[in-house]
């Protein structure tokens, strides 16, 4: 079958997001500027670029009305934390989702520890092995009806956190160990327990070009 989004998909359930998968979750903390602590995930998270650093994350509009308490402090402060979701953190990070009033502080409902970041004054979830800390750059609102009309926020990482237990003697970061939340369609997770090696092919080379073959 195939459908456009205009006319629909004839399914109890949009499949759209169960295609684009499996995507890393955005945990992301923020502070206000009256000093109060927010955590949410989002599933819409990702690098943006590797030089320097840059991630972004895509927010809907609150269902409470008006934009997101992370957008907003994230645009006051200039600052937000992406903390890692992991397989042992799932139901802290599935209680930090909740749709709460302005001023409530996830960190507490979920019952997390706050760690202290370098950069900023943004709270890190202590219990996440790994962090990046983000300076905000800006966000790009795209259009779409009431609650779907989306702010896609992007940060540069000024400082990374990787707890010492999961660095490999190799110097890899191990991910089998921390085991990962990958967010899927629905109300459908995954987690990553296992990895293989795949390295690309040498780069094409073509005699008109003056190119040699060369390793990535």
């Amino acid at each position: 079958m195939d459908y456009t989004p205009e006319t629909g998909h004839g399914f109890p359930h949009d499949p759209f997001k169960s295609l684009t998968v499996p995507r890393p979750i955005g945990w992301i903390s923020t502070r206000s500027t009256a000093g109060v602590d927010n955590l949410a995930p989002f599933s819409h998270f990702q690098n943006v670029m590797g030089r320097p650093p840059m991630v972004m994350f895509a927010a809907t509009q609150s269902p409470l009305g008006g934009r997101k308490d992370t957008v907003r402090n994230a645009e006051e402060t200039g600052w937000f934390v992406w903390n890692m979701a992991t397989w042992d953190l799932r139901d802290a990070v599935n209680r930090s989702s909740v749709a709460a009033p302005w001023g409530v502080d996830e960190f507490t409902l979920a019952g997390l520890t706050k760690a202290p970041s370098i950069e900023s004054a943004v709270s890190r979830v202590a219990e996440s092995p790994c962090h990046f800390e983000c300076r905000y750059l800006q966000t790009i609102r795209l259009p779409g009806g009431g609650v779907d009309a989306v702010d896609m926020v992007i940060g540069q990482v000024t400082r990374v956190h990787i707890a010492d237990h999961v660095i490999q003697a190799d110097g890899k970061v191990d991910i089998p160990l921390i085991k990962p939340l990958a967010r899927l369609g629905y109300y459908d997770y995954a987690v990553v327990e296992s990895v293989f090696e795949m390295k690309p092919p040498p780069a094409y080379a073509h005699d008109t070009l003056g190119v040699v073959g060369m390793d990535f």
